[in-house]
C-alpha cells in the first residue's frame, strides 16, 4: 500500500478542531479515497476513525519578476482530509519520536 498521509496540518484553526470535535487534518496524496485515508489513519495511529471529509485546494498562479523579465508559474495543487475520530480515540504525533531517536 502507497503512503497515503504526507503530513498532518497543525494550524490553530485545526487545533482547535482537535479540542472540540476530535477532529484532525492531514495533507493527503490527490488520488487518495476516504476510504484509503481511513485506513491509512487507522493502520499507522490505532484508532477507530468514524468519518472523513476531503478538500482541494487549487495551487496560486505566481508571477516572479526576474533581470530577464516575467516567469510566470504556480504552487502545486493540495487535497487536504479532515478526519473524525471516535470519542475514546485520540492521536498524539509526538509518541513515537522518542523511540526512533533512540534507534539511531
Amino acid at each position: 500500500m502507497r503512503n497515503v498521509l504526507i503530513r498532518p496540518i497543525l494550524t490553530e484553526k485545526v487545533l482547535k478542531l482537535q479540542e472540540e470535535k476530535n477532529q484532525y487534518a492531514f495533507e493527503v496524496q490527490n488520488d487518495a479515497t476516504k476510504e484509503d485515508i481511513k485506513k491509512a489513519v487507522e493502520e499507522k495511529f490505532g484508532v477507530q476513525v468514524v468519518s472523513v471529509r476531503t478538500m482541494n485546494k487549487k495551487g496560486k498562479a505566481k508571477a516572479q519578476m526576474t533581470r530577464r523579465g516575467v516567469r510566470y508559474g504556480k504552487r502545486p495543487d493540495v487535497k487536504r482530509a479532515f478526519v473524525t475520530l471516535a470519542k475514546d480515540s485520540k492521536i498524539d504525533y509526538y509518541a513515537n519520536l522518542g523511540a526512533s531517536e533512540k534507534k539511531e
